[in-house]
């Protein structure tokens, strides 16, 4: 558990291996790392399909790589936190937010939440687990791991949150790393040394998504788009206000959602969540018509199925494992009046969507143990080989400028560009991302620096058709 105490109390960690297709041809392994903190790696290889369009790895990666996902101790079946019992999930996600509040409610009441929360935590795992969740001994591990595995070098793919650990471990093992590519990189800077102002740009990134769907469906016109009537922007805000003023009762539909309240608030929340994806934009056109009519459902599902980090959702339990990851990486919290100014600075933006972003670090607030040897030196991977960093243009949780300064701060590292509207490239992107990054992976043969890949295919707001046999 603790790497400064090696004969002390060990962990296990779980890690799935799919064997590479074509074993004559094989390279080596592939380290995973899907993002999060929370997402699980072992799910992740288990889902590789390697004919399918839907798997996370190309065939031809597939075929060259044992592909490995470890799940980082705290995450998934490697002792995934646990912080509230299940009437507690359930209270959290019937909370009445109400959106005019930065954070939803009073501070007063988000820190009695945050108290439930961190107390939760320690009645659920021990002081020195907690504090050992840091991403330097998730590098420490797969370092583990890859010699377990007898491999003298690996080759590394991380996506989010594994843009983390992938520098991490670039710095920490150099000499280990084969090939390595990172794909909407978080600033490694900012994540370890200024949390809030990371937060802070998550959250004009999150405006930013929004209102691309919102002037998309204006450009597209009312044929494509019908929500508003060629005036979306005016349309949404007269319907969050309505859901907050008279929110729709949402009955439990099997599969879709756990069934529950639509009122302003989770509204925004499902608005947030859909926005920040190109698949989703015409879901959230449809839930937004629904909800006009006075069916929640869809709207509902996107909150109950989709919501992602940073700021979690009410339904969302890798909201947990999450949370103890970052409040181990970062730096104290505690002083309560950096919070109020972080909320301020969002509120004073007048977005649509600062409430949500709002005083989203409280719980490390209260966290109640310290990482006592913090990793504080620069990510920059020197000594290991150039490293492709990939960013898209428009993302919900990695800012572009993101990339941008991890391509900088990375020893001499090759920026990657996705035009269009989505998080992570690789693999829902088109041909251009996926053969460039595949070509690097196997070949170790990188892009020329400035390359922009299309969007592919482009951000549409149209709805669903319905199909034939079902009613509209």
């Amino acid at each position: 558990m603790e790497y400064t105490a090696p004969d002390s109390e060990q962990i296990a960690l779980a890690v799935t291996r799919h064997r590479a297709t074509d074993p004559q041809r094989r390279i080596g392994s592939l380290f995973i790392n899907p993002g999060g903190p929370g997402v699980s790696a072992t799910e992740t290889v288990r889902s590789i399909a390697p004919e399918s369009a839907a798997s996370p790895y190309s065939p031809d990666v597939v075929s060259r790589f044992d592909v490995i996902g470890m799940d980082p101790r705290g995450v998934g079946e490697s002792g995934a936190v646990r912080c509230l019992t299940d009437e507690q999930r359930a209270q959290v996600a019937a909370d009445d937010l109400d959106p005019a509040i930065p954070g939803g409610k009073p501070l007063t009441r988000l820190l009695a939440d945050a108290d439930t929360f961190t107390k939760g935590c320690l009645a659920h795992q021990s002081p020195a687990f907690l504090a050992s969740l840091s991403t330097d001994n998730v590098a420490r591990d797969l370092d583990q791991v890859r010699a377990a595995l007898g491999e003298e070098q690996i080759t590394f793919y991380g996506a989010s949150y594994g843009t983390v650990v992938g520098p991490m471990y670039a710095t920490m093992f150099p000499g280990r790393v084969r090939q390595m590519v990172i794909d909407a990189p978080v600033d490694t800077s900012l994540w370890m040394n200024d949390p809030l102002r990371l937060l802070d740009d998550v959250a004009v990134s999150n405006e930013e998504n929004l209102d691309a769907w919102i002037e998309t469906c204006r450009a597209e016109g009312v044929r494509a788009c019908p929500f508003g009537n060629g005036d979306p922007q005016s349309a949404f805000d007269a319907l969050i206000a309505r859901l907050e003023a008279k929110p729709l009762h949402v009955p439990p539909a099997e599969g879709l959602t756990p069934g529950g309240t639509l009122d302003g608030a989770v509204a925004l929340e499902a608005a947030r969540a859909a926005a920040g994806a190109r698949a989703l934009w015409p879901t959230l056109t449809a839930g937004l018509l629904a909800a006009q009519q006075g069916n929640g459902t869809l709207l509902h599902f996107v909150v109950s199925k989709v919501t992602v980090a940073p700021f979690g959702g009410p339904y969302a339990t890798l909201q947990e494992q999450h949370t103890a990851v970052r409040c181990a990486d970062w730096p104290a919290l505690t002083n309560l009046a950096e919070h109020r100014a972080a909320a301020k600075k969002i509120a004073a933006r007048g977005g649509r969507l600062g409430s949500r972003a709002a005083y989203s670090a409280l719980n490390c607030a209260r966290w109640p143990v310290q990482n006592e040897d913090r990793f504080t030196k620069e990510l920059t991977g020197a000594g290991a080989p150039p490293i492709l960093v990939v960013g898209g243009r428009v993302d919900n949780v990695s800012p572009y400028h993101w990339a941008q300064t991890m391509t900088k701060r990375l020893k001499d590292a090759v920026l990657l560009t996705r035009e269009g509207v989505g998080h992570t490239s690789y693999r829902t992107s088109g041909r251009c991302i996926d053969d460039a990054v595949d070509a690097a992976l196997i070949d170790r043969d990188l892009p020329a620096s400035g390359t922009v890949c299309g969007a592919v295919p482009p951000g549409t707001t149209r709805p669903p058709a319905p199909q034939a046999g079902t009613a509209e």
